[in-house]
């Protein structure tokens, strides 16, 4: 008897500490991304050989876009200023069109599966077009211009912005809609008592980034002539002109750096 409360004693004093969890998954898992990275650097002609080849070329062409053309910088303002616009009228067609598409696509307000899986569908058809395409497809139909870039940086926001709000939607808090469906509300006062103060935070900083991501876009939608500061990307590869190139990279760096900044600091505001 003493034995067994001696045992018992012991086995409390010295609890029994779980066996740490095996790291084969973690080795095997390793082991095939190291594959899979292989076999698509082999399947695309991609090696550490060529790399190291071609850095002395790299190196060549960096040396002829320094020192930059700043004189350059009155050729390209005007043209900045319409890729600026471009990305904001863009931005702003697509978030306006963006708002009907996501409530049509949230499953906790559009309660039909023969709505919003249709809908979902176009909009991942949307998302799967690139924006260079867009502009080359506009241009087709509207000519050289700053309006084929305008509508395709649209179609680019609706997709992106009605994706990030339609998922915003599905996580809101239900208590609201409950107690306006209890008391009677319809569809449409649901959606503007109990949906839109609850989104319209995400809603604009999903708008910012996206504007953010259409100035970054719209740099380079001239090269299939959709306007803006791309036609000069063009021009001056064309011609070998590096340091005017190297202008230009800057310059839209500058802007970005300043439109990123504004932006975090307008969405640090709404969160």
């Amino acid at each position: 008897m003493n034995a067994k409360l001696e045992a018992e004693q012991q086995g409390r004093r010295s609890p029994i500490r779980p066996k740490a969890p095996g790291k084969t998954k973690h080795y095997l898992t390793a082991a095939f991304i190291l594959l899979l990275v292989w076999g698509s650097a082999v399947q695309s002609d991609s090696t550490l050989s060529e790399l190291v080849q071609g850095f002395p070329n790299m190196l060549d062409l960096l040396r002829e876009m320094f020192p930059p053309r700043w004189t350059y910088l009155d050729n390209i303002l005007e043209a900045m200023l319409e890729t600026i616009r471009m990305a904001l009228v863009g931005t702003t067609i697509g978030a306006l069109f963006a708002i009907p598409v996501a409530l049509l696509c949230a499953a906790n307000l559009i309660k039909s599966r023969w709505i919003y899986y249709p809908v979902r569908l176009l909009l991942n058809l949307i998302r799967t077009i690139p924006d260079l395409l867009l502009a080359a497809l506009f241009v087709a139909i509207f000519g050289i211009g700053p309006l084929p870039g305008i509508f395709a940086l649209s179609v680019f926001s609706i997709g992106l912005i009605a994706k990030l709000t339609y998922e915003a939607l599905e996580a809101i808090d239900p208590g609201p809609l409950e107690a306006m469906t209890a008391a009677g509300a319809n569809l449409v006062q649901i959606i503007v008592y109990g949906v839109v103060p609850q989104i319209q935070a995400h809603f604009a900083s999903f708008t910012l980034y996206t504007f953010e991501i259409n100035v970054r876009a719209a740099a380079v939608l001239g090269l299939v002539g959709a306007g803006g500061i791309g036609h000069y990307y063009e021009v001056t590869l064309g011609f070998f002109e590096y340091d005017k190139t190297a202008m230009i990279i800057l310059f839209t760096l500058a802007v970005v750096l300043i439109i990123d900044y504004i932006s975090t600091k307008l969405r640090e505001r709404l969160l």
